[in-house]
């Protein structure tokens, strides 16, 4: 897994349950690539805050090679809107939408696309 793996997936955990909010990037609540930005701040990789930015930032990899801490794209190549940080066994963890709070869901969405390895 990418150096910093361990302190993004860390810093995700202890999100879990706080609510979604459009353009969230914490400490009280969070949109899916506010998440990411914040938690892969923590593991010494700085992301843009927008789901695109970070997959265009990603090495492609197949979504079975997947590691705890990669990032997980759903839309198309062209339109990135959702992205959640893998977090091992086809699980994700995930600031989903308005209402929702952040969560470990499945990865297997209709709008999957694929998995972005993290450049440290």
């Amino acid at each position: 897994e990418a150096p910093g793996a361990n302190a993004a997936l860390a810093y995700a955990r202890a999100q879990l349950g706080k609510p979604y909010r459009w353009a969230g990037a914490g400490p009280d609540s969070f949109d899916c690539s506010g998440l990411v930005m914040m938690a892969w701040d923590q593991g010494g990789v700085h992301f843009p805050h927008l789901a695109q930015d970070q997959y265009d930032m990603t090495a492609r990899i197949p979504v079975s090679q997947a590691l705890p801490g990669d990032l997980i794209f759903f839309g198309t190549p062209d339109n990135v809107y959702r992205v959640g940080i893998y977090s091992g066994n086809g699980q994700m963890i995930d600031a989903p939408e308005t209402g929702q709070n952040v969560s470990v869901q499945s990865i297997y969405w209709d709008s999957l696309l694929g998995a972005g390895r993290v450049h440290s």
